[in-house]
């Protein structure tokens, strides 16, 4: 019998201005952002998927990766992942309104 290792999960940090972001957000939506949230970035934050990808150039919070969440993936989370300390910094949490990002109820020119 081989028995596997648990993995670590990584700690999830939120940013002080996160909770400026969620403000312009439905609070009844505010749950799901972050029980997604938990659920993609505890485990393995840093691995592609089709709704986590790593950001071509980081953006101006620093962030180098992005989530999509939510009903038709409308919710983007900002993030910065740090191997070493098993942390994942969530920079910012915004509405993507079809071509238009919306960070904090401001338009966010990518």
């Amino acid at each position: 019998m081989v028995i596997m290792a648990k993995k670590t999960p990584f700690a999830l940090v939120y940013a002080a201005e996160v909770k400026q972001h969620l403000r312009a957000i439905e609070t009844k939506l505010h749950s799901l952002i972050r029980a997604e949230t938990e659920a993609q970035l505890l485990f393995d934050p840093d691995v592609e998927t089709r709704n986590r990808k790593p950001l071509k150039r980081p953006i101006a919070f620093g962030a180098d990766w992005e989530l999509r969440l939510g009903p038709e993936n409308r919710f983007r989370v900002f993030y910065q992942v740090n191997e070493d300390r098993r942390e994942v910094r969530v920079l910012a949490v915004g509405v993507k309104d079809r071509s238009r990002l919306l960070i904090g109820g401001e338009e966010f020119k990518e």
